[in-house]
């Protein structure tokens, strides 16, 4: 099975990686032509000319990208290399609507589409632990499943094209009240005065226990904000999940307030820190 790989961002390139390092990668593609050379070289697999060049060298492809839009200009770009039984994995974090438009672009050529969404930050792209959410077609998840498995250790069909996205919205929304919790509390135990590593040692082991506190506790307790996960696109995926949920009538008070809060950040030059850069906001 031929692997091609579209999108070598902070976690597309680790994903790659890891697909090269199982033999399943074939060739290469991203918008800064020099990235996808040098890692071309490095992995000894194909840099290709142009995401049509590559969906003609693919079996699967796996496009990991920034925005719905990019989403929409790869899958367009790639159509004149698609055709009836290649798969297109997209492992952007996009809305359901835009899943479900590419899915219908490909559905014209004769080709199939997972929306792939997945969570696990870097570390998990890099550890090859993220969790993936699947949206589309059983049978065509299970031809791929065995690359899958290369790239994340829980792998769930969520239901019909757009789902994976849907889960991934929830997702976002969720991990938005995670981070206001964990980072107005731990500026509480500070203002307190408590021993701060001990803080995040003794909770992180009871109920109010989560993987956000266990390992970004520390930094940013610390003042160090490396991402994880940038604010920019944390914000760009709330302002998804807003749209969403004003679809069906919602209000999501938690989310907003983060994508309020993360436009302060952004303002004072943070947006490029990791998301628990929201500590610095917190009295």
């Amino acid at each position: 099975m031929r692997i091609g790989f579209i999108g070598l961002g902070a976690m597309g390139e680790p994903m790659a990686r890891n697909l090269a390092s199982a033999n399943f990668l074939n060739v290469i593609w991203n918008r800064t032509t020099e990235k996808a050379e040098v890692l071309a070289k490095e992995l000894g697999v194909h840099k290709a000319k142009s995401p049509e060049k590559l969906a003609k060298k693919s079996d699967v492809v796996f496009t990991c990208v920034s925005a719905d839009d990019d989403v929409l200009d790869v899958i367009w770009s790639m159509l004149p290399g698609l055709g009836p039984g290649k798969i297109v994995v997209d492992t952007s974090t996009v809305s359901s609507a835009t899943a479900k438009s590419a899915a219908k672009m490909l559905e014209d050529k004769g080709a199939s589409f997972l929306d792939a969404p997945v969570s696990g930050g870097v570390e998990g792209a890099k550890n090859a632990t993220l969790a993936m959410m699947i949206g589309g077609e059983s049978d065509v998840l299970n031809r791929v499943k065995s690359v899958l498995d290369v790239l994340a250790t829980r792998i769930v069909l969520m239901g019909p094209t757009g789902s994976g996205q849907g889960t991934k919205a929830v997702n976002q929304a969720m991990a938005a009240g995670i981070n206001q919790a964990v980072t107005e509390a731990l500026a509480f135990a500070h203002e307190l005065g408590l021993p701060m590593d001990k803080v995040i040692d003794v909770i992180s082991g009871g109920a109010a226990g989560n993987w956000f506190l266990e390992h970004r506790g520390p930094s940013m307790t610390h003042a160090q904000f490396q991402p994880g996960f940038k604010v920019e696109l944390h914000q760009k995926d709330l302002r998804i999940c807003k749209r969403m949920a004003e679809e069906k009538g919602l209000k999501l008070p938690l989310t907003i307030q983060t994508i309020t809060d993360y436009e302060i950040l952004i303002q004072e030059g943070y947006g490029e820190e990791d998301i628990s850069a929201l500590y610095r906001l917190k009295p």
